[in-house]
């Protein structure tokens, strides 16, 4: 077989098998937007109620207006047709609070989230597959224990608790990283230096975000990893003479990883979730703390847009997910094919 009739092949498996992951998530994507709608609908008050509340002196015509302005006096039906023809044009409405589209209050606060999610994904990742193997090469002795045990304890610990010891230690005692925030005030710092600023600030809300998932991701690891250990592929090459980490790393980690891949995409949700607790204790101004912020000022229009964002940064996963899976595995899209 040719390099270029392999490459054909290739991209051919991989555009179907696109394109079949993207029917699936188009229904759900729009399910996402009925469901989010109609929850928010079903909550009593609204922004104008938020924001009369803290004004304290705000007369019933001036509310009114105010309803009136925001679209807000019509029906639940109205509203969502008005929704919907927002989202036609690429618009989340405006937000009564912020006196600003809603798009420009996320995109503001978005980069900090995708820093603090990336990060705090790739340290669960690497460490939490680092002592997977760790424990499933030494199962049963001592290191499996430790680390089983040390895994069971992030697993239920809140991460609230987790991160105000992590204040308590590594800002307080140590001075090692500061306490919270997004970067040093009035430094005037830009490029890589702004940027080495920052992460220094996202490392302690990135661990506590990351506690949580270390602890899966280590169990998870290590049932894989035993599991693959015990095929004849791995036994044949140890009769070949190739070294444990050789066949650890090239071999095994292969095949245990396809478990791995999938929690991980459905985890993003979850690390939105946890970012909210998280960007709350350290006072990182991201997605999550502003969530925190809509709901306690009734501000829909925006909640509606992050929830909106978050199920679409899940589907979007999921879709990737899917497409590792072909990579790692091609038996995967023979298997969907012969059906």
């Amino acid at each position: 077989m040719s390099v270029r009739t392999f490459y054909s092949r290739l991209t051919q498996r991989l555009h179907s098998g696109f394109r079949s992951s993207l029917f699936r998530a188009v229904p759900t994507a729009l399910g996402v937007i009925v469901l989010n709608f109609i929850l928010l609908q079903m909550v009593p008050g609204d922004a104008v109620d938020a924001l009369t509340a803290e004004a304290g002196s705000a007369t019933a015509e001036t509310s009114a207006l105010l309803r009136e302005q925001y679209g807000l006096d019509k029906s639940s039906l109205a509203q969502f047709g008005d929704y919907v023809n927002q989202l036609a044009h690429l618009s989340l409405g405006d937000s009564p609070r912020y006196g600003i589209p809603v798009l420009d209050v996320i995109t503001q606060r978005l980069p900090n989230t995708l820093l603090l999610m990336g990060l705090a994904l790739a340290i669960s990742l690497v460490v939490g597959v680092t002592l997977g193997v760790i424990m499933a090469l030494w199962q049963g002795k001592w290191p499996d224990r430790v680390l089983s045990s040390l895994a069971f304890v992030l697993y239920s610990t809140p991460g609230f608790w987790i991160g105000l010891m992590a204040i308590v230690l590594f800002a307080v005692k140590l001075e090692w990283l500061p306490s919270g925030g997004d970067g040093t005030i009035g430094a005037g710092l830009t490029g890589v230096d702004k940027f080495v600023d920052k992460l220094q600030y996202a490392i302690l809300p990135a661990l506590t975000l990351s506690s949580f998932f270390i602890a899966i991701y280590a169990r998870l690891t290590r049932a894989s990893v035993l599991e693959v250990l015990t095929h004849d592929y791995v036994r044949t090459a140890h009769a070949k003479g190739l070294t444990a980490w050789h066949i650890t790393w090239r071999h095994v980690l292969r095949n245990a990883l396809l478990p791995l891949t999938t929690v991980a995409g459905t985890h993003l949700g979850g690390l939105l979730g946890g970012a909210s607790v998280a960007e709350t204790v350290f006072g990182w101004p991201g997605i999550g703390r502003l969530t925190l912020e809509a709901v306690q000022a009734r501000e829909y229009k925006v909640l509606l847009g992050i929830l909106l964002l978050s199920s679409f940064i899940v589907i979007v996963a999921n879709l990737l997910v899917d497409l590792l899976h072909k990579r790692l595995d091609p038996r995967i899209s023979s298997r969907k094919g012969g059906r």
